[in-house]
């Protein structure tokens, strides 16, 4: 798995398509998220971009390799394999939701899995991609708990978790995603817009970037920034709990939209 470095290749510059969508927290196969999702794989299934990034929490709970999780959505992971299959290239960034993705996506389905945020070479731009849980330094019960979650024991016992147990887990996170749901709603645009300005301006400070992509906070943003004499593009993906989006990156064009509008796309 790979963490916070820079992915390049000599094939960026015949990139014609990346795709971003984060935070779409599917709770079963029944979910009408889930199928909206298989809807939108199919779709790229038929435009074959070069890249599709996951940006984290696509699932309310996803651990390991565990056959709960890989029974319940086969409908998406046959689908990501038909697209990998078919020459995408698939990058799935750990949220706090999917976990010790590695073992399962990386190992059997081909998709190069991150644990932390990491820069592209991408149509003539560097963009960081980040799921964005580290944005709040403050937060720092959930950094512990994040770091603890990573850690090799942690990872060990999600392993080996009887299925029934995982089954309790994933019933229980989903109740938990809902209620934080209620919760951020709670919280004002403006406050997270504040957090969200203090992140980039940090991470740009520390290296360079003409594009920054995220999620996490369920709040979606589409802004662009001067630094440093040039205009800096940051975007939050929000969450398809609220909205359905999809962030699409070609030549010359970089844009935030309903899911519904990309499949209607020729």
């Amino acid at each position: 798995m790979l963490n916070n470095r820079t992915e390049s290749s000599n094939n960026w510059a015949l990139v014609d398509r990346a795709l971003f969508v984060s935070d779409i927290h599917i709770q079963s196969a029944e979910d009408k998220n889930c199928l909206l999702f298989e809807k939108f794989l199919e779709k790229c299934i038929s435009l074959k971009p070069d890249i599709l990034f996951l940006v984290g929490d696509i699932f309310d709970l996803w651990i390991a390799d565990r056959d709960y999780f890989v029974k319940e959505y086969a409908g998406v992971i046959e689908r990501i394999r038909t697209l990998v299959g078919a020459g995408s290239k698939v990058y799935y960034f750990e949220g706090n939701h999917d976990l010790d993705l590695g073992v399962f996506w990386q190992e059997h389905l081909n998709v190069k899995v991150f644990e932390g945020p990491a820069y592209f070479d991408l149509l003539g731009r560097t963009v960081r991609v980040e799921h964005g849980d580290e944005m709040d330094p403050a937060d720092k019960g959930y950094l512990f708990l994040r770091w603890l979650l990573r850690t090799p024991a942690a990872k060990e016992l999600g392993r080996r978790v009887p299925n029934p147990a995982v089954r309790w887990i994933g019933e229980k996170a989903s109740r938990a995603s809902r209620d934080y749901t209620s919760y951020v709603k709670t919280i004002s645009d403006s406050e997270v817009k504040t957090k969200f300005l203090r992140h980039i301006d940090v991470v740009h400070g520390e290296k360079p970037f003409d594009v920054l992509v995220s999620g996490h906070v369920h709040v979606s943003e589409d802004l662009s920034l001067e630094k440093g004499g040039k205009t800096v593009r940051a975007f939050n993906l929000g969450t398809w709990l609220k909205e359905p989006l999809v962030l699409e990156m070609r030549a010359g064009e970089v844009q935030l939209m309903p899911v519904e509008k990309f499949l209607s796309k020729n």
